[in-house]
């Protein structure tokens, strides 16, 4: 009875590994105005100029992928699998796996929201457009003076 609860705690901790590492995969990229990815390097962008009217704080919901669902419920299913005996055994890792799985998908979430800014701009050609971006880098304020970086479906707001 021993060696099945060592065997049975090692390999739970051994999943546990693996799916805090696939969470790690999950933290969201910058999008911050200063942070470039790999694909944006050595191409052509267009710059365009503007005023800043507005900032306002708001907050960035990444995007999800299901890997935290799917993490906590593989460690929650195998923990609760370890619990009671017979069919005992079924139900802890059903309970587990379901409660594993809505934990994961919250960390999953929080993982991936941030503080973003909403920065709205008065173009020079007259027209008013809004960009949000990671609050992470430089600081804007209505009256600055800032340029439009777009390429490639992106844009950001820097001096």
């Amino acid at each position: 009875m021993a060696k099945s609860i060592q065997f049975s705690l090692r390999s739970t901790g051994a999943v546990a590994l693996i799916a805090l590492s696939a969470l790690a995969g999950c933290a969201t990229q910058s999008s911050s105005g200063q942070v470039y990815r790999e694909g944006e390097t050595r191409r052509a962008q267009i710059i365009e100029q503007g005023t800043v009217e507005s900032v306002r704080t708001v907050t960035i919901q990444g995007d999800t992928n299901g890997v935290g669902t799917a993490a906590g419920g593989i460690i929650g299913g195998i923990a609760g699998s370890n619990v009671g005996g017979g069919s005992g055994r079924a139900v802890g890792a059903i309970v587990g796996a379901v409660a594993g799985g809505i934990a994961g998908q919250a960390v999953e979430r929080n993982a991936s929201t941030r503080q973003g800014l909403e920065i709205t701009v008065r173009m020079d050609n007259g027209t008013l457009r809004a960009y949000v971006q990671d609050a992470a880098g430089e600081d804007f304020r209505p009256g600055d003076r800032v340029r439009i970086v777009s390429g490639g479906g992106t844009s950001r707001v820097t001096r």
